[in-house]
């Protein structure tokens, strides 16, 4: 994966609004794999699979400086039409559309931790933006087991004003 970003790196994307079916992750990071697999199992028994439905992950807090029982992540799954959550807390939302910053992350997207600390710490201070009332987020463009772990793609999205 790549940890070294440049400026060149980010584009400046207008986004359309997402609607999204949402499972949240809240509670301790380590166990975001159980809320995965829960996941997974959802979007197959609701035929979402990520060959015809968009996956996006909604970060809302930093792990590094949120206590773990305080933090919260949103799997989502695109789709307007209606959920069954079949026993599942399954919510519908939107992504809200606007100008957004992309970076692209190929391999390993297990761990967008570097490109999301680019992205806040080098190349928003430098840009001259500002940020909008929503979270980073990130769409997972090819996932594994699809494909090879190193051929992984992530698009991380920080919403700007």
């Amino acid at each position: 994966m790549q940890n070294a970003y440049t400026p060149d790196d980010v584009m400046i994307r207008e986004v359309s609004p997402t609607p999204v079916a949402i499972m949240e992750h809240h509670g301790d990071p380590a166990r975001i794999g159980a809320t995965v697999q829960r996941f997974i199992a959802w979007r197959k028994a609701a035929g979402l699979s990520p060959k015809v439905s968009a996956t996006f992950n909604i970060f809302h807090s930093d792990p590094r400086t949120t206590p773990p029982a305080e933090y919260r992540m949103d799997l989502c799954v695109g789709t307007d039409r209606p959920i069954d959550p079949r026993g599942e807390q399954i919510e519908t939302g939107t992504i809200p559309g606007g100008r957004c910053a992309v970076l692209r992350v190929v391999g390993h997207t297990d761990n967008l931790e570097p490109a999301a600390l680019y992205l806040y710490r080098e190349w928003l201070p430098a840009s001259g933006e500002e940020v909008r009332d929503f979270p980073l987020y990130c769409q997972r463009l090819s996932l594994f087991p699809e494909v090879p772990e190193h051929e992984a793609v992530a698009e991380l999205f920080l919403p700007l004003k």
